[in-house]
C-alpha cells in the first residue's frame, strides 16, 4: 500500500497467540490486508501464495516435498485453495512439538474454518481480519463525518489510494466477488447474481424475507439460501441474529442483513457522493450497518468472537444492537440523525423493563456532536467510535 506501514489493532493479539500455538490462521475478506499483515508481523518466515497456479500445483502434487522447504514454518496465503495441505501441516507441528511455525491466511470463511477446526484442533489460533476500522482509517484520511465514512468503507487499498482508483469497488465486485462465488458455487447467470446483491443492499438493516427475495429476483428460496451462504462464506454479507434467551429461537427466527463493508454496499446501490447518500432512503440502514460493523471489528481485533444481536418483540419493540457480555445485555439504538429526540430512548427503556436484571448501560449512537445522559440513556456522538 504505497509503502505506508499501518498498524492494525489486531496485531498484538496475533503476536501473543503465535507464542502459544504452532499455527495461527488469519481469515477475512479479500483485500482486507491479511497478507500485508502476516508479512509485517513475521518478516523472517518464507512466504508463498497458493493463488499462484504453479505454487498451488506443487502443493497439490507433492505436499510433503512442498512443506519440506520450510523447516521452521512459513506464511501460506489463501490456504483454502489446497485444503489437503492442512493434514500434512498437522503432522509437521505434531512432530516438531513447538509453537510459532505456520501462519495461514484465507478468504473463505466457512470452508477454511471447517477444515482448520477439524484438522488442526487445539493446534491453531484463529483470527478474523476485516477491513480498516474507523480508528485505523482515521490515521490515513481526513473526513470524520459519518456519511464520508460510510461511502468509502474500510478496504485498505482503497483508503490509501482512493483518488487513484475511483473504480475500486466495480473491480472488486468483478474480480473477487464474482470469481469467488463461481469457485464456491457454479452460478451460470452472473447478471442475475449481481441483481441479487443489489436487492440485498436495499434490505440492509431489515429482517430477512427469503420469500420476498425469491420473488423479486426470480429464483427459488433454496437458491436464495445457497447464495446467502456463499456471500457469508466470502465475507460480503452477514446475518445478525435476534436476541432470545432461548438459544434455539435465535437460530430459527429471522435475522437482519448487513454488509461487511459499507463502501461496497454503496457502490452496489450506485450511491457515489455524500450529497446523494444524504438524501438516499438507505442512509439510516447504512449508518446502522457501519456502527454494528465497528462493534464487530472491536471484538475481532481483540481476538474475540462478536456476541451481538438485535432485539424485536411481538409488540414491535425493537433495539438495533444488543451486546451480550458477562451475562449482561448492553442495548444500543443507532440513529443517523444529528438532532436529539427523547423518542430515541423509548425502546431502550422498554428493553430495560423486559430485562431489569441484565440490562446495562443503554446507549444511543447518533450523528450529533454532544455526549450526554438523558433519563439513564447515554448519548454517544458518532465520532466516539473513532
Amino acid at each position: 500500500m504505497c509503502g505506508m506501514e499501518i498498524k492494525r489493532h489486531i496485531e498484538s493479539a496475533i503476536r501473543a497467540a503465535f507464542d502459544h500455538y504452532p499455527v495461527v490462521t488469519i481469515m477475512g475478506p479479500r483485500q482486507s490486508g491479511k497478507m500485508t499483515l502476516a508479512k509485517k508481523l513475521f518478516p523472517d518466515k518464507p512466504y508463498r501464495t497458493l493463488e499462484h497456479p504453479r505454487t498451488r500445483a506443487m502443493a497439490e502434487r507433492d505436499p510433503e516435498a512442498f512443506l519440506a522447504e520450510f523447516p521452521d514454518g512459513a506464511v501460506l496465503d489463501e490456504v483454502q485453495r489446497v485444503p489437503d495441505l492442512l493434514s500434512y501441516i498437522q503432522g509437521i507441528v505434531d512432530d516438531k512439538g513447538k509453537n510459532g511455525l505456520f501462519v495461514l491466511t484465507g478468504s473463505s470463511n466457512l470452508l477454511l474454518m471447517k477444515n482448520v477446526t477439524q484438522t488442526l484442533a487445539g493446534r491453531c489460533a484463529i483470527f478474523t481480519l476485516l477491513p480498516f476500522s474507523m480508528k485505523e482509517s482515521a490515521r490515513i484520511v481526513d473526513g470524520a463525518d459519518a456519511l464520508s465514512c460510510i461511502l468509502r468503507g474500510g478496504y485498505p487499498r482503497y483508503i490509501v489510494n482512493q483518488e487513484k482508483i475511483p473504480d475500486f469497488f466495480d473491480n472488486y465486485t468483478t474480480t473477487y466477488v464474482e470469481r469467488d462465488v463461481h469457485q464456491l458455487l457454479n452460478i451460470k447467470n452472473a447478471m442475475l447474481f449481481t441483481t441479487f446483491l443489489k436487492l440485498l443492499v436495499g434490505r440492509i438493516g431489515s429482517m430477512l424475507d427469503v420469500t420476498s427475495l425469491s420473488n423479486d429476483c426470480g429464483i427459488s428460496t433454496k437458491t436464495v439460501m445457497e447464495w446467502l451462504s456463499i456471500l457469508h462464506t466470502s465475507y460480503i454479507c452477514f446475518l445478525l441474529p435476534p436476541w432470545y434467551e432461548n438459544r434455539g429461537k435465535r437460530l430459527i427466527k429471522s435475522p437482519k442483513v448487513y454488509f461487511y463493508d459499507t463502501g461496497l454496499a454503496c457502490a452496489l446501490a450506485e450511491i457515489k457522493t455524500v450529497a446523494q447518500l444524504m438524501h438516499d432512503p438507505l442512509r439510516g440502514g447504512l449508518f446502522e450497518n457501519l456502527v454494528i460493523l465497528e462493534k464487530m471489528k472491536q471484538a475481532f481485533n481483540a481476538g474475540e468472537r462478536p456476541d451481538i444481536y438485535f432485539y424485536r418483540d411481538s409488540n414491535g419493540v425493537e433495539v438495533d444492537m444488543v451486546e451480550h457480555s458477562g451475562g449482561k445485555l448492553f442495548p444500543t439504538e443507532i440513529k443517523s440523525s444529528a438532532t436529539f429526540s427523547p423518542d430515541f430512548c423509548k425502546n431502550l427503556h422498554k428493553f430495560a423493563e423486559r430485562y431489569p436484571d441484565k440490562c446495562e448501560k443503554p446507549s444511543v449512537v447518533y450523528c450529533g456532536s454532544d455526549a450526554f445522559t438523558f433519563k439513564g440513556v447515554e448519548f454517544k456522538p458518532f465520532t466516539s467510535l473513532r
